[in-house]
């Protein structure tokens, strides 16, 4: 699934220049992706997509520390919880933004979940959003090894 959406990201530069689903899922299977990859990508797609309008909505925000519980610790790891950390510090996502990415990791039901695969779905809900991070940003999210030792907030 996550090829299918880098190739998404990579091939159409902006949400909207997508093809109606029907119209993606033919073009993803000529591309040679496999059909049950295709339709839980667009599935996971769509909910995303659903869930980043709900966030660009006029809502307050949030000043308070988000507290994970042993759920979401247990599928996110504590390198992901981090890199979301320091994503939110940065100013990179917002408090609503980051709910996003972390039910978009729950919903992948895998655990716990790569920190690749994490820097795929922040940058897939800033796809679908419009918002292209800098050139520093966007390095950080594709730049690093997985097993390179992750970032501390002090």
């Amino acid at each position: 699934m996550f090829d299918i959406l880098v190739y998404l990201y990579e091939t159409y530069y902006r949400p909207d220049a997508c093809p109606e689903p029907a119209a993606l899922a033919r073009k993803l299977s000529a591309v040679g992706f496999d059909e049950m990859e295709i339709s839980e990508a667009l599935v996971w797609l769509t909910d995303l997509t659903a869930m980043a309008r709900v966030e660009q909505s006029p809502t307050a925000e949030s000043t308070g520390t988000r507290f994970y519980v042993a759920q979401e610790v247990d599928v996110l790891g504590a390198p992901a919880i981090g890199f979301i950390q320091f994503l939110e510090s940065a100013q990179v996502l917002s408090p609503l933004q980051r709910e996003i990415v972390v039910e978009r990791a729950l919903a992948l039901d895998e655990s716990p979940v790569t920190l690749g695969k994490l820097k795929v779905i922040v940058l897939m809900l800033l796809w679908s959003q419009g918002k292209e991070p800098d050139a520093l940003m966007f390095d950080d999210l594709f730049g690093a090894d997985e097993d390179q030792t992750p970032r501390l907030l002090h």
